[in-house]
């Protein structure tokens, strides 16, 4: 597929998905959404690890206002059900770790998918706001389910009721990303973690990444018993049995893939 609104290339296994409409802070329209979809199934494919990046200044200003018409104002259920929600579960069910690179500001929708993924690496200089209140809107694409589990319900819904920007070291010292890197460091930082997680056990990051997604819901007990059967999977695995080989053997263990 030929792109026009965003950029994926892939090398040593790291696929780099960049929004790219810079001249409008990559704010999402209906052919970016369709779009960034299928880049995600594509690289989640072949790549060991993906990243979620923006072009500009900014990583993303949501959803794009000017992009359709009336019909879509008054059916914003729609479009969530038909095109935001396949998106963010293209992030959150894909086959390998998702991280989330934010270069810049991250608002409305933008800041909830770059929320989504597995791990976010914010320059110093970018922010996250839930701007919704803005303009007479919730928190959507996620923002509601995973700011709560992410900061508490006060932080939360400061958050979403003020609106206001939360700067990339308030984001991390709340525990809402996991770190922020100053801007000299941040391309090549991400790329090294990036380039760690490729590097890492495929089957056992899927599985962690089922079980702490899918924790929430369950009870110490269930919880208990997926553990057991994820650890039984990922024990019978050749990326066990090279894991315990490199740490007897005292070098680095060679993961062989998916």
């Amino acid at each position: 597929m030929d792109y026009e609104t965003i950029q994926l290339a892939e090398a040593d296994a790291v696929a780099v998905i960049t929004l790219n409409r810079p001249a409008v802070m990559n704010a999402l329209n209906r052919q970016m959404r369709a779009e960034l979809r299928h880049a995600l199934d594509a690289a989640g494919r072949s790549a060991r690890v993906m990243v979620l990046t923006g072009a500009g200044r900014a990583f993303c200003s949501g959803q794009d206002l000017g992009d359709g018409g009336r019909a879509d104002r008054l059916n914003l259920d729609q479009v969530l059900r038909d095109e935001y929600e396949p998106l963010l579960r293209a992030i959150v069910d894909a086959p390998v770790p998702v991280i989330a690179a934010v270069n810049g500001v991250a608002a409305g929708a933008g800041a909830n998918l770059a929320l989504a993924a597995d791990v976010v690496i914010a320059a110093e200089s970018a922010a996250f706001v839930q701007a919704f209140a803005r303009i007479g809107l919730v928190p959507d694409a996620g923002g509601s389910w995973i700011l709560p589990r992410a900061v508490g319900l006060p932080r939360a819904m400061g958050a979403a009721l003020f609106a206001e920007r939360i700067e990339a070291r308030r984001a991390a010292d709340w525990g809402m990303i996991w770190e922020a890197v100053a801007d000299a460091e941040f391309a090549g930082h991400w790329r090294a973690r990036a380039g760690q997680l490729a590097e890492g056990p495929t089957l056992a990051y899927r599985e962690t990444r089922k079980l702490l997604r899918a924790s929430a819901g369950r009870t110490l007990d269930q919880q208990l018993d997926a553990e057991a059967s994820a650890q039984a999977e990922c024990g019978r695995s050749r990326d066990f049995t090279e894991g315990v080989l490199a740490f007897l053997e005292k070098r680095p263990a060679r993961y062989e893939g998916r």
